[in-house]
């Protein structure tokens, strides 16, 4: 396995490339960027969690010039949450060249994403139909376009992108490097590599089990906004040792972990926009458990080598199911077991459907723990605490003491005083958490054939404009 110091990087990128943790490459990074780096075309088929984005990414970056003021890249994604990630991760590798990223997608402010594109960035990031509307406005030219990259193009063929796909590529320079990513071949993507790519060349990476031995699966239906008070409850009946909690964004984790702190647990958060010493002391304070809760995005859990991860909690449920696979697998190691608890919105039942199919598990559903069933489980641990203390600990000092109470006082209910001391009641303290959007399962086939005829309409009107515009000229 291939370090990335083997790839003869430039100094910036190795920085960069650091500061992110990657040490070893992945499969799909050893053999894509030196192919990438000699500027060949390449087919990569591998399923997301790979490492894709940085086996296009890394490359990009070190052919990038900083002075080139135009835009030198375009990876298009199927999805706008694909297109912030890819960007999110473009930007921490470029950041020490100079290299910057822009994600255009629909959903956010056209105008604002002009703005963006006045700035000059060297790379976007776009879904196909946004980038179509920046074309139109010639707000985006592709004279200075090195590579185009397509991200999971199974998946834009999926949602019926393939005719906006062609009309951007027939756009782009024919003098240019492509890059193609894929879980799955079929036939169209075959076609269009045929069509647009110059003897590309195949990397396939074999699909890694989609099994986790050992670890309980289970999810929970439930209202957003309910989600936080039942993970509370979650976590004082089950009183996790280490456990950590996933939310989908970085504001998410951030709003998470105060809130959890507010509740009074030993919580933080970690993501990508925190410093490389930030993390450490984040990671290095969960394995000494001086925090038992650490609330993370996927992003920054990737590599954590971390054991004694007894519970962890979905707050959202992943985008996909090799995200899910990698979150769960933070627990049950070393031979050890690990409860996984995902909490699902009910519009996104077909969502968690999709994992229970690709990872050929089925993830049990449970009832949402009642406050009856809190209140036992805090008695029940301030009696475990008890039985420990008396087990462990020395209580010669105190017996005196319990003698002469003992004599004025009934046991049982000394007892009881005594339980009631150390339990721990439920923490009620409000707390606000930003409302977040439910993840959508994949379009059935008539929202797809009605994308594709949208699609269809539109390319005949950018043609059109564009003959109109030729003639005028």
């Amino acid at each position: 396995m291939k370090t990335f110091y083997e790839f003869n990087l430039s100094h910036e990128v190795i920085q960069s490339v650091s500061a992110l943790g990657f040490e070893a490459a992945t499969p799909i990074q050893e053999q894509t960027i030196p192919l990438a780096l000699e500027g060949k075309d390449v087919i990569g088929q591998a399923q997301t969690g790979t490492g894709k984005t940085a086996a296009f990414g890394v490359p990009i970056i070190e052919n990038s010039d900083k002075q080139n003021r135009a835009i030198q890249a375009v990876v298009l994604t199927p999805t706008r949450e694909l297109a912030i990630q890819v960007a999110e991760e473009l930007n921490k590798l470029g950041q020490h060249k100079g290299i910057r990223t822009v994600p255009i997608y629909g959903g956010q402010s056209i105008d604002r994403q002009i703005r963006a594109l006045k700035n000059k960035p060297q790379l976007i990031v776009a879904t196909p139909g946004r980038l179509m509307d920046h074309m139109r406005r010639r707000t985006i030219r592709f004279q200075g376009i090195k590579t185009v990259v397509l991200d999971e193009a199974d998946e834009m063929l999926n949602m019926g992108f393939v005719e906006d796909i062609e009309l951007i590529l027939s756009e782009m320079p024919t003098e240019r490097q492509t890059l193609l990513f894929s879980a799955t071949m079929p036939n169209q993507i075959r076609m269009l590599a045929e069509k647009f790519m110059d003897k590309p060349q195949l990397i396939k990476i074999k699909a890694k089990e989609m099994t986790v031995s050992n670890i309980e699966q289970q999810y929970i239906e439930i209202q957003e906004k309910k989600k936080f008070d039942v993970l509370c409850r979650f976590l004082d009946i089950q009183a996790p040792e280490l456990a950590i909690v996933f939310g989908r964004t970085k504001k998410r984790v951030d709003e998470l972990s105060e809130a959890l702190i507010k509740r009074g647990y030993f919580a933080e958060g970690i993501h990508g926009d925190l410093t490389q010493l930030k993390r450490d002391q984040v990671i290095r304070k969960f394995k000494d458990k001086t925090i038992e809760i650490m609330v993370a995005t996927d992003v920054a859990a990737r590599g954590l080598d971390i054991s004694g991860v007894t519970h962890v909690y979905n707050f959202d449920i992943p985008q996909d199911p090799e995200s899910y696979v990698h979150r769960i697998g933070r627990t049950g190691r070393a031979g050890h077991t690990g409860l996984a608890i995902t909490f699902v919105t009910p519009r996104e039942l077909d969502h968690l459907k999709v994992i229970e199919r690709v990872t050929k598990k089925k993830i049990v559903k449970i009832a949402i723990p009642t406050y009856q069933e809190l209140l036992v489980g805090q008695r029940q641990h301030a009696i475990d605490a008890l039985l420990q203390t008396v087990e462990e600990e020395d209580l010669k000092e105190y017996k005196v003491a319990a003698e002469q109470l003992l004599e004025d006082i009934d046991s049982v209910q000394l007892v009881s005083a005594a339980l009631k001391l150390i339990t721990k009641e439920p923490n009620t303290t409000p707390v606000k958490l930003s409302a977040i959007e439910p993840l959508r399962a994949k379009k059935t086939k008539r929202r797809e054939n009605k994308k594709r005829n949208y699609s269809r309409n539109r390319e005949r009107r950018y043609r059109k404009k564009q003959s109109q515009s030729r003639r005028q000229r």
